[in-house]
């Protein structure tokens, strides 16, 4: 059996601050907004809040951008606020952990404003400064949000680095100083008494020597970088470090954001012996939607036996030593009942679906806020109703500047944009869902009278009070947490089933994605297993086999 620890048997909730829970009526979520809604998570049953940045920010792209590490955003409250949110998290044994952003900072922090005055400035090698090459960009790496990752400072007659916005300039993890700074900065906020960091694209910190021109691509000017800064050269040494001189003199959690890591790197970076992460969040599955070697934008529909190879190849090979987490949604990634459910006809049935397929798999699962209530993607009809960054940039990029149809963008804005996740949480019927009592920063989804969160709580058959159960499960029966996974029927279009299996118990997990009726043979004795949990209110079985209804999730234990 693995070694237990607290965070493998702990549920995790998202909390997008800015869209949770609006206390003062500015029509921004806040501290104590999210204080006011603390009963709702302990009724939930989670056991860790992710706190998505509430640190000082210009809100480039919404508090990813930190320009004071240890202060409070104005917009969200003080830092009294803060201690007092922490203070209530852990009364009602609901842990914290903070989002930890030191790839990059914001312009407007400090040590950025010193970088830039003069080439000999103490700061300057806090940051990646190079000069021009031939006139031009010190390369020809392509920005996250578009462009160039270079931005020219006329000051100095140099360029500095950014791998997202060019507000954004990142750190130079080359320099001890700079790293002694964000670990003193960890203990701040650890000495608080914090429970741990998810940390923002933890993997990009160390960049490849001599930052060499990614692969030309015909009639692309900036092309991808990520060979040169994901997993790069010194990642794992400063991961190690960094738990040497901070985490491993703390009982806490962490999760490291790592875009484009293999099943092999997860294992390097969450294997308990090497002393670098607990677990880390992979995007594979994430991009299954997407045209092969194309932007998130360009999009194809999800292959079922796809999404099974993916999530089935990360349980195994993490099964000994490493750690998986588990997740459908974030403030990233649009609403997984609109994306791979239904959100329409069968809305409450996939979403229950699709909770019982993650919840059941071995790792830390994570819920997002409103994913509980089931809550969908948006659409918006204007672009002028759209707030992200990255989505405005794409669509100024392609309609704008090369006339691309608006209306294909628009249906690739609905099915992937970020602000999907971004609309306010849906608390109930009056207006603006309850979330603020003046003008919301960005509009409230129309559906919020049919989906909220007092109608949830008041039906006992609701999505809300499903998740409930699944948790429930998972602090009842050790095989959820601990169990070795294998997947079953898998090269079935439709159906995804595995079993879980810890001593002489197994757990049978099926579910079906799709609106067709599909017969389920099991190789197991069923006849006096128990049913765990179902989404349907009844479910027969002849014997060994049953008829899977549309979107049907079951869960026997024998």
């Amino acid at each position: 059996m693995p070694t237990r620890q607290w965070w493998k048997e702990a549920v995790v909730y998202q909390i997008y601050p800015r869209s949770f829970n609006d206390s003062n009526g500015d029509g921004v979520g806040d501290i104590q907004g999210i204080i006011e809604k603390l009963d709702y998570l302990k009724e939930l049953g989670v056991d860790v809040i992710w706190l998505s940045p509430v640190y000082k920010s210009p809100n480039d792209d919404n508090g990813y951008d930190i320009s004071d590490y240890r202060n409070i955003m104005d917009e969200f409250g003080t830092m009294d606020d803060w201690e007092e949110m922490l203070a209530q998290m852990h009364k009602r044994g609901i842990k914290l952990i903070m989002d930890l952003v030191v790839n990059h900072s914001s312009d407007e922090h400090e040590w950025f404003k010193e970088s830039r005055k003069s080439k000999d400035n103490p700061y300057r090698d806090y940051y990646i400064w190079r000069p021009g090459k031939e006139g031009a960009e010190p390369n020809n790496w392509e920005a996250t949000f578009g462009g160039s990752v270079w931005e020219y400072d006329e000051q100095t007659d140099e360029y500095f680095l950014h791998l997202f916005s060019k507000k954004q300039p990142d750190l130079n993890w080359e320099n001890p100083k700079l790293r002694q700074e964000v670990y003193d900065m960890m203990k701040f906020w650890l000495d608080k008494g914090i429970d741990g960091f998810r940390m923002d694209v933890i993997n990009f910190i160390s960049k490849v020597d001599g930052l060499p021109d990614g692969e030309k691509v015909e009639g692309k000017k900036y092309v991808s970088g990520h060979q040169y800064f994901m997993n790069g050269p010194r990642i794992h040494e400063f991961l190690q470090e960094m738990n040497e001189k901070v985490l491993s003199d703390y009982n806490v959690m962490t999760v490291g954001e790592m875009p484009g890591v293999s099943p092999e790197e997860g294992k390097l970076y969450t294997g308990e012996e090497r002393k670098e992460l607990n677990m880390v969040f992979q995007f594979e599955h994430m991009d299954l939607d997407t045209q092969p070697g194309k932007h998130k934008w360009h999009l194809k529909p999800l292959d079922l036996r796809d999404l099974k190879r993916s999530l089935g190849k990360w349980q195994s090979e993490l099964e000994d030593g490493g750690w998986n987490s588990l997740y459908w949604n974030n403030h990233d990634q649009p609403r997984i009942v609109s994306r791979w459910g239904n959100d329409k006809q069968y809305r409450v049935t996939s979403a229950k679906m699709l909770a019982t397929c993650l919840h059941m798999m071995k790792g830390t699962p994570y819920i997002y806020q409103g994913e509980e209530l089931g809550m969908t993607n948006i659409k918006f009809d204007s672009i002028e109703d759209y707030k992200d960054i990255e989505t405005l940039n794409m669509y100024n990029e392609r309609v704008v500047e090369n006339g691309e149809n608006p209306q294909e963008i628009m249906q690739s804005i609905y099915t992937k944009g970020r602000d999907n996740a971004r609309t306010p949480v849906q608390w109930n019927e009056s207006e603006n869902a309850g979330f603020t009592s003046g003008t919301p920063w960005i509009r409230v989804n129309e559906n919020y009278k049919e989906i909220n969160a007092v109608r949830a709580m008041a039906e006992e058959d609701s999505i809300f009070h499903y998740y409930r159960k699944l948790i429930q499960l998972r602090k009842q029966h050790e095989i959820i947490v601990y169990g070795s996974f294998e997947m079953l029927y898998d090269d079935h279009a439709e159906i995804f089933a595995y079993t879980r299996t810890l001593g002489d118990e197994t757990l049978l997990v099926v579910t079906n994605f799709s609106g067709n009726n599909h017969q389920f043979d099991s190789s197991k004795d069923l006849n006096n297993a128990e049913l765990l949990i179902c989404n349907y209110e009844t479910a027969e079985k002849k014997a060994n086999s049953f008829e899977l209804r549309p979107w049907e999730a079951r869960v026997y234990k024998i």
